[in-house]
């Protein structure tokens, strides 16, 4: 299990990145909104989109899970 976060900031490409703590990218990301903690990315991705994000998985840290 981990603790999963979305950037709510889009991406030039217009995707909300889903990051696991302890990702670098997440310490740079301005404005997340906590997700929850979660066996694995494919459901905090889900619960992302679930809450109206465009949400992609991070390349670095949840790479399973990086579709774009």
């Amino acid at each position: 299990m981990a603790n999963y976060f979305v950037n709510k900031n889009e991406q030039s490409t217009g995707e909300n990145e889903v990051h696991r703590e302890g990702c670098e990218w997440l310490k740079k990301a301005k404005d997340v909104e906590y997700l929850g903690d979660y066996p694995s990315c494919h459901s905090a991705v889900a619960e992302a989109k679930r809450r109206g994000y465009n949400a992609d998985g991070c390349y670095y840290c949840c790479n399973d899970c990086h579709t774009r």
